[in-house]
């Protein structure tokens, strides 16, 4: 691929802020992990979206599409092609009622205020979950007895022949941590959810526990993707890690977690490597130790 007959293709549309060349991948992932991407491209607009997936097709280049990077791990030798982010860029949002639609890029943390300024319940759940809203839904991401499949109503999706058409709930195929849209056929750009009007107070409060919650028991202080594997059926990830002896335990400038078990995070400039190491021997020791496998949650990208 011609890295700067890209560049100039994509700057006849695209201002200079929104198109970067070899930019480095952990300054855009929680984990602050990952070498360069080839072409990093922040549209902000659908228009924008379609004209890069075009310029993509059109010249047989490779691209992959991100939120804020919050479960991403980025190999050491970065990202071969483009990468397109929908995160600050892509962040419209408004309320309708107990309707809110939103573009994808809007941090999940903000659109949880959204919904309490407005009164609405449903979002407690997402205060303090880093990641972006389009993130989120295709993830189905959840906690505290909440997830995204419970207030998603319709998406707006693009396919790769730049089509765009919106999909119902009942068409994404939820389940835990999954649905449809993690099969790479299509990305997701707009979301609307349908919420319960509730209690200013009650909300705010429900919210202010979760947030002391997380705060009081996860690693907020380090980089890290957040859980770093699912939960096993009849099991939790980081009891189990915990009561294998792997707490504490270190490879490179990656550890899991001294404060929660279940969480891998980056202590000392951890590589790629570091961090798969140490995911491949906490899952062989869970499985020799209670016959359990525990499945990454954390999505692997890169060359």
């Amino acid at each position: 691929m011609d890295v700067t007959k890209i560049y100039e293709i994509m700057r006849e549309f695209l201002p200079e802020s929104q198109v970067k060349i070899n930019e480095p991948m952990k300054n855009h992932t929680s984990f602050r992990i990952g070498g360069p991407a080839d072409i990093m491209v922040l549209p902000t607009n659908i228009k924008e979206v379609k004209s890069i997936i075009e310029v993509c097709r059109q010249n047989d280049i490779p691209f992959f599409v991100m939120g804020n990077g919050t479960n991403l791990l980025v190999k050491d030798e970065g990202i071969r092609g483009v990468v397109m982010k929908l995160a600050q860029n892509f962040n419209d949002a408004n309320v309708n009622k107990n309707i809110i639609r939103c573009k994808a890029g809007v941090p999940l943390s903000a659109l949880s205020r959204i919904a309490l300024e407005s009164s609405l319940s449903g979002l407690e759940f997402a205060n303090g979950i880093p990641g972006t809203v389009g993130g989120a839904v295709v993830m189905n991401a959840g906690a505290y007895g909440g997830e995204m499949a419970d207030v998603v109503k319709k998406v707006t999706v693009i396919d790769m022949n730049g089509r765009l058409y919106e999909m119902q709930k009942e068409e994404l195929d939820y389940s835990y941590r999954r649905c449809i849209l993690q099969d790479g056929d299509r990305i997701l750009l707009e979301v609307e959810m349908e919420l319960v009007p509730g209690n200013y107070e009650d909300i705010k409060r429900q919210m202010e526990e979760f947030a002391a919650c997380r705060k009081a028991k996860q690693p907020l202080n380090l980089p890290s993707a957040g859980s770093a594997f699912k939960r096993p059926p009849g099991h939790f990830a980081g009891a189990l890690i915990e009561k294998a002896g792997l707490k504490g335990y270190r490879i490179g400038g990656a550890m899991v977690s001294d404060k929660h078990a279940g969480f891998i995070v980056n202590v000392e400039n951890a590589t790629f490597k570091d961090v798969i190491s140490l995911i491949s021997h906490v899952q062989k020791e869970v499985e020799r130790k209670f016959n359990v496998n525990l499945e990454s949650e954390i999505k692997i990208i890169g060359d």
